[in-house]
């Protein structure tokens, strides 16, 4: 059995906000299996197999305590089902990764997201994967407390659309073949847009504007 936690806060209000996008992640995998959230307790779980049948049994949780008490609602979790912390993988947003950024990380420390932080305090231990989804770092004098709880903007939909299907893809791989394939298939993701390449008549366009260093001294 595999438990996957998608951090987030609950709440209409924080519903289509950065900090939340774990939560978008473990709802897509959700749906693709049919599966029913239910509460329970602090958290809402549905309950999966994912593959072939018979299939990997999954756990996903969205826990209900709010981002700084993750934990409370991820460890006891995997105490009741007998799990070690190699059977966890957490779906957070990551700061310090650039939008559209998608990498499967086994263990390391928190970075300063808190619902990981509280995890790790928790569980005793920084042995279980995370997903990390960049949300990048916030425009310069921003509060980075106040970004991570603001709305994804209109032109920003179609790379977060894609970065969640992209999630909830690595998500199903971890669970059915394991860390070492979901992250060969899915480290490498970068959906930001590419520069244009330059184009030829441009080029020449730049050379004949420099002058010419034909014939003088060095």
């Amino acid at each position: 059995m595999k438990l996957v936690a998608g951090l987030g806060n609950p709440g209409t209000q924080y519903a289509q906000t950065r900090h939340n996008v774990g939560w978008l992640v473990v709802d897509e995998v959700a749906r693709r299996w049919n599966g029913t959230w239910r509460k329970d307790k602090d958290a809402e779980v549905c309950e999966l197999r994912l593959g072939p049948a018979p299939g990997v049994k999954v756990l996903l949780v969205k826990p209900q305590t709010f981002m700084n008490a993750s934990g409370k609602a991820v460890v006891p979790r995997l105490a009741f089902f007998k799990l070690e912390p190699e059977a966890l993988l957490v779906v957070q947003d990551d700061l310090d990764s650039p939008f559209g950024l998608l990498r499967l990380r086994p263990g390391g420390r928190h970075g300063g997201q808190n619902g990981v932080r509280d995890i790790i305090r928790l569980l005793g231990t920084e042995a279980f994967t995370r997903l990390k989804l960049g949300i990048s770092r916030p425009p310069a004098g921003r509060d980075p407390a106040d970004w991570v709880l603001s709305k994804w903007r209109p032109e920003e939909q179609a790379t977060l659309a894609e970065l969640v299907r992209l999630g909830a893809n690595a998500v199903e791989v971890w669970a059915t073949a394991g860390l070492a394939e979901a992250q060969q298939a899915f480290n490498g993701t970068d959906l930001r847009p590419k520069p244009a390449p330059e184009s030829p008549a441009a080029g020449q366009a730049l050379s004949a504007a420099l002058p010419s260093v034909e014939g003088q001294e060095a």
